[in-house]
């Protein structure tokens, strides 16, 4: 059964950055699409970033493009999100998901198609 565990959140200033890291148990971690995703209080759970298997394609929501960087280390087992140039409305639980099934049009996106999820990791960033 594979496993994931977040770290790296925490309470930052505007402007400030943060890495996540999600590590994942199992031996085909580098099959997987792993996506993050992140919800606020009071709002629904939001695409963030994924990078996807195969191809190893990054995407981004576009409030993220050009600050967030999304990658990953097999030999780790770990994926990264570096978060630069933090906002106050990036502020919410990050959650890293897998998805144990090739890429499928815009699948890596989409929370439902994910199978295994991590318990998540607090950023807050004041202003």
């Amino acid at each position: 059964q594979v496993q994931l565990v977040e770290s790296g959140g925490g309470l930052v200033q505007a402007g400030d950055s943060l890495r996540l890291s999600c590590v994942a148990s199992g031996r085909t971690f580098s099959r997987y699409t792993m996506g993050w995703f992140r919800q606020a209080p009071g709002k629904e759970r939001e695409f963030v970033a994924a990078i996807t298997w195969p191809g190893n394609n990054a995407y981004y929501i576009d409030s993220a493009k050009g600050r967030f960087t999304i990658s990953r280390d097999s030999a780790k087992n770990t994926v990264y999100l570096q978060m630069n140039m933090l906002k106050p409305e990036d502020t919410a639980v990050y959650r890293c998901a897998a998805d144990r099934l090739p890429v499928r049009g815009d699948s890596y996106a989409r929370p439902v198609d994910y199978d295994v999820w991590g318990r998540g990791t607090q950023v807050t960033v004041s202003s």
